[in-house]
């Protein structure tokens, strides 16, 4: 259960970067997930108010155009390491693991989940940016804000039914990854043969 916590947190924080580690640590804060001696200072007061003021810059500024294409820029190297530390921090809730073993599973579930899912949402991004002049972004960054939120609750409440909905974003994600790169072949190709 905590790697699937881990990994439907990760999922969320390829949506938004830092809603997630907010989530863990109010979870945290109300004794809702109870985090090794380790991980304490995520449930903290000063951690969650470093948290919210993140989480509400990078939201709000995911509205401003041509911003949130910079800041997915940014986040497609965020989300990995975020996705990474907040599955080491679930599993240290299952128990006393070797620590190479905590880290190699965050790296490989955490790590690539979260940056499968922000490739996939920087992917959606450029397209409506491109095919609306970025106006429609605005609509993207909502759907991305709520889909972080109801993911990250979702995590921490009902881990198994996250890791299927996980699942299905992950196949998805993977799918516009692979067409993206496969179109980006053809034009390329297309380019070289003129």
């Amino acid at each position: 259960m905590a790697l699937f916590l881990g990994i439907g947190l990760s999922a969320a924080s390829g949506f938004r970067v830092f809603l997630p580690p907010l989530a863990l640590s109010i979870a945290a804060l109300n004794g809702v997930v109870q985090l090794s001696s380790d991980w304490e200072w995520v449930g903290t007061y000063p951690t969650a108010i470093v948290l919210g003021i993140a989480a509400i810059v990078e939201v709000l500024a995911y509205f401003i155009p041509f911003v949130n294409n910079m800041l997915d820029s940014a986040e497609i190297f965020l989300a990995p390491i975020t996705g990474m530390f907040l599955t080491a921090s679930t599993l240290s809730m299952a128990g006393d693991f070797d620590p190479a073993l905590v880290w190699t599973l965050s790296i490989i579930t955490g790590g690539t989940t979260a940056e499968v899912v922000e490739v996939g949402t920087s992917i959606t991004r450029l397209a409506t940016t491109t095919a609306t002049a970025g106006v429609a972004n605005p609509i993207v960054s909502v759907v991305e804000v709520i889909s972080s939120i109801v993911l990250s609750i979702l995590a921490i409440t009902l881990p198994l039914l996250t890791i299927l909905i996980v699942t299905i974003i992950l196949v998805d994600g993977s799918r516009r990854i692979l067409r993206f790169l496969s179109k980006r072949k053809q034009r390329r190709k297309m380019k070289n043969n003129n």
